[in-house]
């Protein structure tokens, strides 16, 4: 449990990093042709913000589809809960992981039993960040025929093996117990009955993530669904590079998402990505022919339509526990009051 406190000022610290290299860049590619760029985008800024809906449906679909039938909330209800995981994990300085953790959590109050909820978002998570590294690679690929950087080749065929390398394991670790281990882990250290009761469960979300993974179908298609989420992202870059003034093909945006998202995976500690994003976008896109004051702007149209969707969802999820606070305060005073004093009890 120790190590699980060193968390937190690591990230922060990653937070202080991207900070300053936001900063940095910000200065050397000029702030002031930066948001100039950003306030001609004009009316853009609401298409953009608009357009990210479809994604966002799509991946409230590809985790729907890991559901067992019989726990299967509405899709609706995914849809309200992935919004609300989305913008925990783009704008609260928890790392990215925090939007997931808070997917389960909101599965659990929608009334999806604790084991199913927690085994379908580490599937949801597996299948992404693998499907995410092919769609990388599909980036670097196309990079290299567009620029003609062949000194591109070796990084992306010596990268791939190992980030693949590394989703398998992650699988591997899940079909060995992953949640037994950590039980037995908080179980020995931990005090809060809070967590020992979570540990509890650690055999049953074992075994529920075996029954996700055994429906082949439904992995396949979850797969399927997010590579197109992927795509189908890459036409925002592909208007943000409009709105700044760079016309540009689709597959030049195609490579900005590709490469950029598997930048913000591998530094997954910086929360928000901040400057992590800028950066490669600027890189990127200087291969791309694309200038680094239009490029750090389009990292800017993206995080204004971050907080566009996500300060509605954060409100939102705020609302949510809110009343979920109020309604077992509420249950908690009821059996307190139901409870009748034992005149045997009161005689003796």
């Amino acid at each position: 449990m120790k190590a699980m406190g060193k968390i937190g000022p690591a990230i922060y610290l990653c937070g202080i990093a991207g900070a300053v290299l936001f900063t940095f860049l910000l200065i050397r590619e000029g702030a002031q042709d930066v948001i100039r760029a950003v306030a001609e985008a004009g009316w853009w800024l609401a298409v953009i913000t608009g357009f990210h809906l479809i994604p966002l449906f799509l991946d409230s679909f590809e985790w729907w589809i890991l559901f067992p039938r019989e726990n299967r909330p509405r899709l609706r209800t995914i849809y309200w809960i992935r919004w609300m995981g989305e913008s925990v994990g783009n704008l609260v300085p928890a790392a990215q992981v925090g939007g997931d953790i808070l997917r389960a959590r909101l599965a659990v109050l929608y009334g999806v039993p604790i084991p199913v909820a927690t085994a379908t978002v580490v599937v949801d998570i597996t299948v992404s960040v693998l499907v995410q590294t092919f769609f990388t690679v599909l980036g670097l690929i196309l990079l290299v025929f567009s620029t003609g950087r062949t000194n591109l080749v070796l990084p992306t065929l010596a990268g791939a093996p190992l980030a693949i390398g590394a989703v398998a394991g992650f699988y591997a670790l899940q079909r060995l117990g992953m949640f037994r281990l950590f039980g037995a882990i908080v179980t020995r250290w931990a005090t809060d009955p809070k967590w020992r009761s979570l540990a509890g469960k650690g055999g049953e979300i074992d075994q529920t993530l075996g029954k996700v993974y055994a429906r082949k179908g439904a992995i396949a298609t979850c797969s399927a669904v997010t590579m197109l989420s992927f795509v189908v992202g890459s036409v925002e870059v592909w208007m943000g590079l409009h709105a700044v003034g760079v016309p540009a093909s689709f597959d030049r945006a195609l490579i900005l998402e590709s490469v950029g998202q598997g930048v913000q995976t591998v530094l997954c500690l910086v929360p928000g990505a901040l400057g992590v994003r800028e950066g490669g976008y600027i890189v990127v896109g200087g291969l791309l022919g694309i200038p680094g004051d239009a490029a750090f702007a389009l990292a800017l149209i993206r995080r204004v339509r971050e907080l566009a969707i996500g300060l509605p969802g954060l409100l939102v999820w705020q609302f949510v526990e809110g009343g979920h606070f109020w309604r077992s305060r509420g249950l908690r005073a009821t059996r307190t009051h139901n409870v009748k004093p034992n005149p045997q009890k009161s005689r003796a």
